[in-house]
């Protein structure tokens, strides 16, 4: 795959955060760029760790979530898998040779200011915020691959319309299919991926 239109997501897997991802993998493809995420392919002969380096070392950008940082309640363990991820993807920029130097990451959080508490070593590093809402998620990524590669690219607006009008349509399309909403709602990554690309290869 091209290393130019690559794109690793680095994201929480949680239900909660689905709302978010689906509308972040939709505005990777209509800008006509590749996502690449570690759910992609599952194997369970495959080192998970090798398969992230993988996706890394092939991606010229990337998007880190780190707005699951933070424990939601006493006992819970912090969200390590984000900030070891970008860890990587930084220092894979940073000591890789040739093209590895030119790769670009947009970090994504819920609150200005908030990783600062976990990840002081980002102070002064340019966030971007979501609060959790997926329209200004799209936002956000949009506005930012405006900068790095598609400055001619529609609007915000015209994106979450169109990301609408893909739920719609993936929707009905599945229960012509057979599936009930609780299929829809757990459709495997792969599989959204591929209809999100059908539907934009057809109506963009």
């Amino acid at each position: 795959m091209a290393f130019e239109s690559n794109v690793f997501v680095n994201c929480p897997f949680d239900k909660d955060y689905y709302g978010l991802l689906r509308p972040i993998l939709f505005t990777v493809i209509y800008l006509g760029l590749k996502p690449r995420i570690s759910v992609e392919r599952s194997d369970s002969g495959e080192s998970r760790i090798a398969k992230i380096i993988e996706l890394i070392r092939e991606s010229k950008f990337a998007i880190h979530d780190l707005s699951r940082l933070k424990a939601r309640k006493a006992g819970e363990y912090f969200r390590l898998n984000m900030p070891f991820e970008l860890g990587v993807d930084v220092g894979c920029r940073n000591f890789g040779h040739g093209k590895l130097s030119q790769k670009r990451c947009l970090i994504l959080e819920a609150e200005k200011y908030r990783y600062q508490a976990a990840l002081s070593d980002l102070s002064g590093s340019d966030i971007a915020v979501h609060k959790n809402e997926p329209e200004q998620a799209v936002t956000e990524v949009r506005n930012w691959f405006a900068e790095q590669c598609r400055p001619s690219t529609a609007g915000p607006a015209k994106v979450w319309g169109a990301f609408n009008d893909f739920m719609a349509a993936n929707y009905d399309e599945l229960k012509s299919r057979g599936f009930s909403d609780k299929d829809i709602a757990d459709l495997p990554m792969p599989e959204l991926i591929a209809g999100i690309e059908k539907w934009v290869k057809a109506n963009v």
